[in-house]
């Protein structure tokens, strides 16, 4: 109940600061600073991520300052201690360069590096997925954008000041999806970028060095070793949903960890960051299967796997990219499909892949993908539709495209 009213607190007291807000467009923006953030603040991941390495990794050739800014103290430590730029948002330096940064860069909204000091600033949303599932102004079932009544307008009234405006610009990566995204987050066509994504550049082996938590390194190690004695390694990717518990009712994990040992599998799985099937998913201990924790960097792994499971997950889009076979766990299609998230096309049109409903059915298309890769062509026509291009150049057109808008 305390957290409860401690949280309800939080969200209506921010409107406290928007005298802030107004005043931070009187301050002048240096349009060498580009500030980036990720996760409402929370992560060092996606897009914002990828692109800050590059950007800091060609701080020469590109005359740009890239500041990461963040609300996660450990996040500001892991960058410094590897010899990036970082602050944390409510300190002094992290302060004055929210004021001074003329651009910034997202994953979510401008909250993620923050709202209350961006006025003035450019703000291009990276966004963190390109694929099937409908977004934001598309998606009938977000009660922000589309309350049901003025109580319900009222209550997400916080929650919208931050969120997309039409002066934000938006990355996409084809045509088609120019078009869906300038809907989807209300802006006019000429202020969205059309260039591929930074994560993707760097699993199709751009030069960009990346950076590694602890525990990322130590899975790492043990996926390369795995894959050194001929082994199979399949990640697991769901995205979030309210149906995601039904899971358990379709696996026993025991039986399934014995399908992996006899066909030389490792299993990793990555559950999304809302997930509410982390605690249980942290306490699986299989020889065959291992668990990432939330807040790891799923595209640190992408690049390993030699086979995607996944469900309806933009990360099939980006697993496209690599052209490896991959397995469609659609256990609560129904269920998803009614109450959920509406598609921009029809999931099949979408993910051409051979399709398992319940356990069984996944071991056996399983074992049939990695004999033959049956969608191969199929998925090569989906892929055209969400990507104009597999070269790893999206960091540097972007650059380019950004530095155009800021003069």
């Amino acid at each position: 109940m305390i957290t409860k009213i401690i949280n309800k607190w939080k969200y209506w007291s921010q409107l406290l600061l928007l005298p802030v807000y107004w005043l931070s467009f009187l301050f002048p923006r240096n349009k060498k600073i580009w500030l980036f953030g990720s996760t409402f603040g929370r992560r060092f991941a996606d897009n914002p991520k990828y692109f800050y390495l590059y950007m800091s990794q060609h701080r020469e050739k590109t005359g740009i300052r890239p500041v990461w800014i963040s609300h996660n103290r450990e996040i500001v430590t892991l960058l410094c201690d590897n010899g990036y730029e970082a602050y944390y948002y409510h300190s002094l330096k992290g302060i004055w360069f929210a004021l001074r940064g003329k651009v910034y860069l997202f994953d979510n909204y401008s909250k993620d590096i923050n709202f209350w000091q961006s006025g003035g600033a450019v703000k291009v949303n990276l966004w963190h997925g390109v694929g099937n599932k409908k977004i934001n102004h598309d998606n009938l079932h977000d009660k922000v954008r589309h309350p049901e009544n003025l109580w319900e307008r009222f209550l997400t009234f916080p929650r919208r000041l931050s969120d997309e405006k039409p002066s934000h610009y938006i990355l996409a990566t084809s045509p088609m999806m120019c078009e869906i995204f300038a809907r989807a987050f209300q802006v006019p066509q000429n202020h969205v970028i059309e260039a591929g994504y930074p994560r993707n550049d760097f699993i199709l082996g751009a030069s960009i060095q990346n950076l590694y938590r602890e525990d990322e390194k130590k899975v790492l190690g043990q996926i390369v070793r795995w894959k050194e004695t001929g082994g199979v390694v399949d990640l697991y990717m769901p995205t979030f949903r309210e149906s995601e518990t039904k899971f358990f009712d379709t696996m026993d994990l025991a039986v399934f960890n014995t399908f992996l040992q006899e066909n030389q599998i490792l299993f990793v799985m990555k559950l999304h960051p809302k997930s509410k099937l982390q605690q249980v998913f942290s306490d699986i201990t299989y020889s065959n299967i291992i668990n990432l924790q939330a807040d790891m960097d799923p595209y640190a792994f992408l690049e390993k796997a030699d086979i995607l499971t996944t469900d309806y997950s933009s990360v099939y889009s980006d697993f496209m990219l690599l052209d490896r076979p991959v397995v469609a766990f659609w256990y609560d299609f129904a269920e998803y499909a009614s109450n959920t998230r509406e598609g921009y096309f029809s999931f099949t049109e979408y993910m051409p892949e051979v399709q398992a409903e319940n356990m069984d059915e996944l071991m056996m298309c399983t074992k049939k993908v990695l004999q033959e890769d049956s969608a191969a062509t199929r998925r090569k026509e989906s892929r055209k539709k969400m990507f104009s291009s597999k070269k790893p150049d999206g960091c540097e057109t972007l650059f380019a495209k950004i530095s155009e808008i800021t003069g």
